[in-house]
């Protein structure tokens, strides 16, 4: 398992910096949204197993050639009394850092989860105070503002998309049905899990800059994959007078003083609160989605899209066999 410790540990590297850092300022996501958010996916997992991997095989190293035989030597020198003579003080010191870096990941990921339920419970809860049902569209709430809001709070059968009267005078019909389109869709393809894992990877590797980037990019995707399928529903150019008209956030009020919206509710542009929690993401930039709308591009090729998925399965099968037949590599 020597070496295996240290293909793992450069597979880490890898994939903790210049593999996100690249991903993040390719353009070819915005041709293939889905593809580049398996990918995503892939990094995140893969980066993950590979820094619990390497210190894992690296301090079970003396106790077997493979993770079940130093696994059993483990169990039996920690519960068996078996003597430890073979382990040294850098093996002690990496098996306790992969412990209490699986620990922590599981932990944040718990705590993230924890957090995003609460908020989602508050905002709900303040909703069900300043907000009333539409009358023509199920599952859906109206707050009574004039600046246009549009977003969606995730809660399984309990689900709703949330619209503000001043959006609702501002849009047709054809331009409101592309916004619940929208907003449905994130709804349907549960990207609020998604937002909920990166912001979980975020909030444990902090020190980490590509958490941050991995995170934004994850966030501009699910727009991209929700504009996608409100494509089916409205032409192009009605779905971009939508995304513009909820993007602004700047209706006026009558008086003149300046837009406000209700205590615990969002802001305009910062719609994945609700989806995803507090603090779950940075605020989404209209422009970009707009520019993707105005100057469409071609989606990639059949053929590279299936790279780029199985380059995503390797991602996630290298690690793997190194951790479960680390004699490969002897």
């Amino acid at each position: 398992m020597f070496w295996a410790s240290y293909a793992l540990a450069a597979l880490a590297i890898v994939l903790a910096w210049p593999v996100p850092v690249l991903l993040s300022r390719a353009q070819w996501p915005a041709r293939s949204p889905f593809t580049a958010m398996v990918l995503w996916q892939a990094i995140a997992l893969a980066g993950g197993l590979s820094m619990i991997g390497a210190m894992l095989t690296w301090g079970l190293e003396p106790l077997g050639d493979n993770l079940l035989a130093g696994l059993h030597g483990l169990w039996r020198i920690l519960l068996e009394g078996a003597p430890a003579s073979t382990l040294g003080l850098v093996h002690v010191f990496a098996l306790s850092a992969a412990t209490l870096l699986s620990a922590h990941l599981v932990f944040t990921l718990l705590l993230t989860y924890y957090r995003i339920q609460r908020g989602r419970r508050r905002h709900r809860d303040m909703l069900n105070l300043l907000s009333s049902p539409s009358a023509d569209t199920p599952a859906t709430l109206v707050i009574q503002h004039p600046t246009p809001v549009a977003y969606c709070l995730p809660g399984g059968a309990r689900s709703v998309t949330v619209l503000s009267d001043g959006l609702l005078n501002m849009l047709s019909k054809e331009e409101l049905g592309a916004v619940l389109t929208h907003e449905r869709a994130h709804l349907a393809q549960h990207h609020h899990l998604l937002l909920w894992a990166f912001a979980a990877w975020r909030a444990a590797l902090p020190w980490l800059p590509t958490s941050l980037l991995a995170q934004r990019s994850v966030n501009e995707l699910i727009e991209m994959l929700a504009d996608d399928e409100a494509l089916h529903e409205a032409d192009r150019m009605t779905l971009v007078r939508a995304v513009a008209i909820v993007g602004s956030g700047s209706a006026a009020p009558e008086d003149g003083a300046e837009a406000k919206l209700p205590p615990a509710l969002p802001a305009p542009g910062n719609t994945p609160l609700p989806l995803g929690g507090p603090d779950a993401s940075e605020p989404l930039g209209t422009a970009g989605r707009l520019s993707r709308l105005l100057t469409p591009q071609p989606p990639l090729p059949r053929w590279q899209e299936w790279s780029v998925l199985c380059l995503s399965i390797l991602l996630l099968a290298v690690p793997t066999t190194l951790l479960i037949a680390p004699g490969l590599l002897n």
